[in-house]
């Protein structure tokens, strides 16, 4: 079982809590998405993604196609609310 967030999130990015949302419900491990971010050419640690989701760590705009990828997901759906991206 993953242990619960200490801090709060923070304000460095707005993809962070989609990217944390959808990997969860794949039932995807952290290390595993870094894996697979990593052999997509994205250089990012254990740490760096546990501080992109907890929205603390800035996401480079280059990184966002990578994670979108990786994930299954739309670049517009993860910059995007969902209901944004549905218009």
């Amino acid at each position: 079982m993953s242990k619960p967030r200490t801090i709060p999130r923070g304000t460095r990015n707005i993809v962070g809590a989609k990217v944390e949302r959808v990997r969860k419900a794949k039932n995807m491990k952290q290390k595993e998405l870094v894996a697979i971010l990593q052999s997509k050419g994205m250089d990012i640690s254990d740490t760096s993604m546990s501080r992109l989701e907890g929205q603390i760590r800035l996401v480079q705009d280059f990184e966002i196609p990578i994670l979108a990828e990786a994930l299954g997901v739309t670049v517009e759906w993860l910059l995007l609310g969902e209901d944004e991206a549905q218009t």
